[in-house]
């Protein structure tokens, strides 16, 4: 026998025992479902196996296998296809019209039983379908965990991502990009500091003993610390013209909302027009969850492309619709949803009972809103990060917000936090547990857009909001009871784009009209005000003959931290109290209202006062250094978008092999820094290097 002859049969060999292994567990599976369809008949009182007359045990087994098998063999057969018939429905809707076609597919199943034994009524069928489902899906995966084959096949079903043009070459590696949203550098080291954050912890080699594999390192956000601008930035190497995360632009006469679907679209065609290339993910990329695109070709869950007309090329079926593709996965979500309700029901309960300060609403929609960040959006997610890697992406950049969203609400120290934290953890090592079955090697780099920074809101503690005050100093008629200023978290965004509900519904008015009364927006603890009547930026000359006490009102309210201008003496002003007046080319010498928000404030302002679009009267609220503390102008109790505290204080989070992000005694500041960082780690593993480098960067 030739060695050919030997390779033949080893080959065949295998083969074989692949379709036996397969063929055990498709029966071990089928029997479990069986087992459960018994349970439940005999638990549900509207669910029978039987005839009206009665039947013997052996007949009742035996519809329930025939029951169990047609109801698997149509999953495995029709759900796919009904998922891609229903794209056009919105994603959510999706995820309920689930349990109800799952109970259908269970009808039908029964009905084809040749001895017409077994009924069920429609809303029992939807229960028995929903925990055949979960335990059809919970028993596969435990046989495939032991056969490494068997789980990648089943990781590729559950992500519906497999890679029509082949696999990568195995000697270049891929890089998956993690930004945990509104993380702080101080944060994480605490996380890790009470063992809520293992998988990070081993990275870094905090106490175990091992060698570590990932560097972690700060770096200073722009002055407008918001996902809008830091994403934007981090993405398509440019954020300029992004003065916070609303505004109001007087050529165009609207307000810009870094959420809203309309001005992301902008913002991103701006920024490639500036940065003169598509983005960090241009070649053989993939965006998750993103507000921006980052030039992928693959996108799924991305604000800038929801106002696009559905089609082939922008539906995201790596998104929703390929992870409810598996009715297991909208089962074992729903019921993940529904206990995030809860638990944020008790939480909100107990912290109103315990009378907890500061505190912020948390009633109406909100507990829904957090249950799909921190449940469906992260689920979905994950999901397509792992097809992605198991397509052989070259890069992938996804953003987890459910960090973000329940720090707002409970405060970014508070247990609920760090109890999101925790899962989040056990994302990464889902996600590192699947690199070991993708095609090529992957490196893993966690980063965060922002910190946050805890504090009351201004209108909590004075009793009146931003608008409130810039409406007294302009001598205008100021409500009797201060209304809330809503809340920009891109968790709702994000719902609403799932449901197709436009953003712009319900928040600011997007075309303002002009009239002389101010336009007044909040960023977090940044503020703008806007005077739509004039088309320029006015100056603080102009500002102080229209309103002579606005200002003065505004520089010495002690909620309020400084403000910056436009000057026709100096080009620009800092304000502050007691009449402190500072050209921004001497707050070097000496900051004045600056210096209590520490190094890089005054480059970040000077470089805000160069956007076309930045507002008359930039405001920046109160911080105190000791404890970190802002006010924001928004209900929110952990806040960013302004300087001040831990919330211009993000992470990046990297492997050891890849270069240090910057040399020793150099700060990492801002957005656009961060993606030429990122750049150059993509062309050091191999990957595309965008835009092409010059010469002149290449020798930096």
């Amino acid at each position: 026998m030739t060695g050919r002859d030997v390779r033949w049969l080893g080959v065949r060999g295998v083969r074989w025992r692949r379709a036996a292994s397969q063929v055990g567990r498709s029966v071990a599976v089928w029997a479990v479902s069986t087992v459960t369809m018994l349970v439940l008949a005999g638990i549900l009182p509207d669910f029978r196996l039987r005839s009206e007359n009665g039947d013997s045990a052996t007949d009742i087994a035996v519809t329930a296998a025939f029951g169990a098998g047609a109801f698997g063999l149509l999953s495995a057969l029709v759900w796919p296809l009904l998922v891609r018939l229903l794209l056009l429905v919105p994603a959510l809707v999706l995820g309920l019209l689930v349990f109800f076609l799952n109970g259908a597919l269970l009808l039908l199943a029964l009905h084809l039983n040749p001895a017409e034994r077994g009924a069920a009524a429609p809303e029992t069928a939807v229960v028995v379908a929903a925990v055949m489902s979960a335990v059809a899906s919970a028993t596969g995966a435990a046989l495939a965990v032991r056969d490494d084959d068997a789980y990648r096949r089943r990781l590729y079903r559950l992500s519906d991502r497999r890679r029509r043009s082949g696999p990568p070459s195995p000697a270049a590696h891929g890089t998956v990009f993690l930004q945990l949203d509104g993380v702080g550098h101080d944060v994480l080291l605490d996380a890790v500091g009470r063992g809520a954050m293992p998988t990070v912890a081993r990275w870094l080699d905090l106490g175990d003993g091992g060698r570590p594999t990932h560097r972690l390192t700060p770096w200073r956000t722009d002055w407008s610390s918001q996902t809008g601008a830091s994403q934007l930035g981090i993405l398509h190497g440019s954020n300029h013209d992004v003065p916070a995360f609303r505004w109001y632009e007087k050529d165009s006469r609207e307000v810009v909302v870094c959420n809203r679907p309309t001005s992301a679209a902008e913002l991103q065609r701006r920024a490639v027009e500036n940065a003169g290339h598509g983005g960090l993910l241009t070649v053989d990329g993939a965006s998750r969850g993103n507000l921006f695109s980052g030039g992928a070709d693959e996108q799924a869950l991305v604000l800038s492309i929801a106002t696009r007309r559905r089609s082939r090329e922008n539906r995201s079926r790596a998104g929703y619709f390929a992870y409810f593709s598996d009715p297991a996965n909208a089962v074992r979500t729903a019921l993940s949803f529904v206990a995030e309700v809860g638990r944020e029901i008790g939480q909100s309960t107990r912290a109103r009972l315990r009378k907890q300060r500061p505190r912020v609403s948390r009633a109406g929609l909100y507990p829904f809103v957090r249950a799909f960040a921190t449940v469906v959006e992260r689920d979905v997610v994950v999901a397509s990060v792992m097809g992605d890697m198991l397509a052989g992406r070259t890069a992938v950049y996804a953003d987890l917000v459910a960090y973000d969203e329940v720090a707002h609400h409970s405060g970014p120290a508070s247990r609920d936090a760090r109890k999101v934290l925790e899962r989040l953890d056990r994302s990464l090592a889902l996600i590192e547990n699947v690199a070991e079955h993708a095609p090529r090697p992957y490196r893993i780099v966690v980063l965060s857009d922002h910190g946050q920074s805890p504090g009351e809101t201004f209108r909590s503690r004075y009793g009146l909001t931003l608008g409130d005050l810039v409406r007294a100093g302009c001598g205008l008629p100021v409500p009797r009871r201060a209304e809330r200023t809503r809340s920009g978290a891109e968790a709702r965004a994000a719902v609403r784009a799932a449901l197709r509900i436009p953003v712009e519904e319900g928040g600011e008015r997007h075309r303002p009209q002009r009239r002389p009364e101010p336009i007044v927006l909040a960023s977090g603890n940044l503020g703008l005000v806007s005077f739509p009547d004039v088309t320029h930026r006015m100056s603080k000359e102009e500002i102080d003959a229209r309103h002579p006490a606005l200002l003065p009102t505004l520089a010495n309210h002690p909620g309020v931290g400084f403000l910056l201008v436009r000057s026709e003496q100096h080009g620009g002003v800092v304000l502050g109290a007691y009449g402190a007046e500072i050209p921004l080319a001497d707050l070097d010498d000496d900051p004045g209202p600056l210096a209590p928000f520490g190094p890089g404030a005054a480059d970040a302002v000077r470089r805000t006062h160069l956007f076309p679009h930045t507002a008359d009267i930039m405001v920046n609220s109160f911080h105190d250094p000791a404890d970190g503390e802002v006010l924001a102008f928004e209900e929110q109790i952990g806040s960013h978008g302004g300087l001040g505290g831990a919330q211009g204080r993000p992470f990046l989070l990297s492997p050891l092999v890849l270069s240090a992000p910057v040399d020793e005694g150099t700060a990492l500041a801002g957005a656009e820094h961060v993606h030429r960082v990122l750049r150059r780690w993509l062309r050091e593993s191999n990957g595309p290097q965008v835009p092409l480098e010059s010469s002149e960067e290449r020798a930096a």
